[in-house]
């Protein structure tokens, strides 16, 4: 087979249409999920549930989403994307749809975290993100990364207030009915990023096996120190996604000031995922990671010492939201960057799995901690003293690629 012939799933549609259809499924797919905590309280209210019980639900989902990541990933690399897509979409509906009728806890693990977290590995912005390197010049690749991403943070920045509204006027029950629709969205778009299967991608030498790419990958230092960085990540923005707003309404300040709060994060993230894109194909990625999880690290702890405030937690969410997903262009490049596209899906899938076992604790120990300590603080300088080692983590990575990988270029 030619490689025009091989190159023709991605030829068919413009690079422009690629970018579009995937920001649109990062924005439907990161929107509903980034929105959990506005429903933490009615939920615990109706239900007569604890802190513990809401957070060990969304704790399951970020580990499963995790677990399912590498997974889904390498069904894609090898069948291509659509298949995952569609089928990560369907079940995500379907854990919206049960949650809005879930009473019981036991049952509750299993819609929110069984269900959620295995459609969001199969249809979410990690796969999006793995077509666009597949499908995309290498002109257009580091900033549709960061599109990519951005276009998540701008579901967060639109998701957030439209719970807070929805919920109040329709309830939180018909609030996940119709995020459940707007999920389902993804199918027809997933027709756009229509990957090769592993076997036909042209240019990239002799077919390399799952099990050889996870030995070459596990074997790479710089890889491990990778992997081992995102988890701090997903411990950062899991337990704030969870459990800022609550702990905001703790100190005093009005719900609008919470869900306003995790609004101006996805909108600030725009910029800071599109300048990371950026800035990964001009500045060391090892360097633009290290400085992302120092910051963050310092204006939690400027956070903490400042008094609530709505100007307080508006400057922590607009700061916050320019390293929030910030780190995903520079991590996604770097695995693209060592190993090549093959395996590329199933590769940042365990790095992301990495991500969210810190977003598993994150969650979870913000409620356990809570319910016997009534307070995050502790959570809060975890948190602090976990971005000062990531940064550390990052600084040793090398920047080039493996030498299967060189030779197969």
């Amino acid at each position: 087979m030619s490689a025009a012939a091989t190159s023709r799933p991605a030829a068919r549609i413009s690079p422009e249409m690629i970018i579009v259809a995937g920001c649109l499924i990062s924005l439907l797919t990161f929107g509903p999920r980034s929105s959990l905590g506005a429903f933490q309280k009615d939920m615990l209210t109706a239900n007569d549930w604890s802190r513990e019980v809401f957070s060990i639900g969304i704790a399951l989902q970020n580990l499963l989403w995790g677990i399912g990541q590498p997974f889904a990933g390498a069904v894609a690399d090898r069948f291509g994307a659509v298949r995952v897509l569609c089928f990560g979409a369907v079940l995500y509906a379907l854990g919206l749809v049960s949650m809005a009728y879930t009473s019981n806890a036991a049952t509750y693990g299993i819609t929110s975290g069984l269900l959620i977290g295995f459609g969001l590995s199969g249809c979410s912005f990690n796969l999006v993100l793995a077509a666009f390197s597949k499908l995309l010049p290498d002109s257009k690749r580091n900033m549709a990364l960061g599109m990519g991403t951005a276009a998540g943070s701008l579901g967060q920045f639109l998701f957030n207030p439209l719970a807070v509204g929805l919920i109040g006027s329709v309830g939180w029950q018909s609030t996940f009915l119709i995020f459940a629709v707007t999920t389902l969205a993804v199918i027809p778009l997933s027709l756009s990023l229509a990957t090769p299967a592993a076997s036909r991608l042209p240019g990239q030498g002799a077919p390399q096996s799952v099990v050889g790419a996870l030995r070459e990958a596990f074997g790479h230092r710089s890889y491990v120190l990778l992997v081992l960085g995102f988890f701090t990540c997903g411990f950062q923005l899991a337990f704030i996604t969870a459990h800022l707003q609550i702990y905001l309404t703790d100190k005093g300040l009005l719900p609008w000031v919470g869900g306003t709060a995790l609004a101006l994060i996805g909108l600030f993230n725009i910029a800071g995922s599109l300048s990371a894109g950026w800035l990964s194909g001009r500045v060391p990625k090892r360097y633009i990671l290290s400085a992302i999880y120092l910051a963050r690290s310092a204006i939690t702890l400027v956070f903490l010492l400042l008094p609530a405030s709505p100007a307080s937690v508006f400057l922590y969410a607009a700061v916050s939201g320019l390293l929030w997903l910030s780190t995903v262009p520079p991590t996604s490049a770097l695995v693209n960057l060592m190993f090549g596209a093959r395996h590329m899906a199933m590769l940042y899938g365990f790095a992301f799995f990495s991500h969210q076992v810190g977003g598993f604790l994150g969650v979870w120990l913000g409620g356990r901690i809570f319910d016997q300590t009534g307070s995050y603080v502790f959570v809060w300088y975890l948190s602090i003293a976990l971005g000062i080692i990531s940064a550390l983590i990052n600084l040793p990575i090398v920047e080039k690629p493996v030498l299967r990988a060189a030779v197969a270029a």
